[in-house]
């Protein structure tokens, strides 16, 4: 339903991988995720491809980024977080296919005062004895949890 109204269509990550000709990667960082995008991901994108990421560092695996930034496997990335923050990989900062931000792509007025009303909002739940609205792992919240 969602694909149809915002004119989407679900791919499998290969053909995702194949015909985007950029990525910007939102995951959270699980085992499932980690290192999702390396050397073999990067061989199957487009010589022209992009990636982005503003999400968790670790998603990629910047060894293998820096690999197919300077082969011209992929045709550039753009990243705000790091494999291991604050450090990044050797040779990442001088590829000049990049665009490297410190951790601040999300740093506007607007999503700062949204943080807060969220964190907020999240307390105030807590407070009255509720759960919090955006708990990702409620299981804590059980006694003895």
């Amino acid at each position: 339903e969602l694909e149809q109204e915002v004119g989407g269509e679900r791919v499998d990550f290969d053909t995702l991988l194949a015909e985007s000709d950029f990525i910007s990667v939102h995951a959270p960082l699980n085992e499932a995720t980690k290192h999702l995008f390396n050397a073999e991901a990067f061989r199957k994108m487009k010589d022209t491809a992009f990636l982005i990421n503003t999400g968790r560092g670790p998603v990629i695996k910047e060894d293998d980024l820096v690999d197919a930034l300077t082969s011209g496997e992929i045709g550039g990335a753009a990243l705000d977080v790091y494999e291991f923050e604050p450090k990044m990989a050797e040779g990442l900062a001088q590829c000049a296919n990049t665009v490297l931000l410190p951790h601040i792509g999300s740093a506007t007025t607007s999503s700062r005062r949204d943080m807060a009303l969220l964190a907020a909002e999240n307390l105030l739940a807590m407070i009255n004895g509720g759960e919090p609205p955006t708990c990702l792992n409620p299981e804590v919240l059980a006694p003895g949890g």
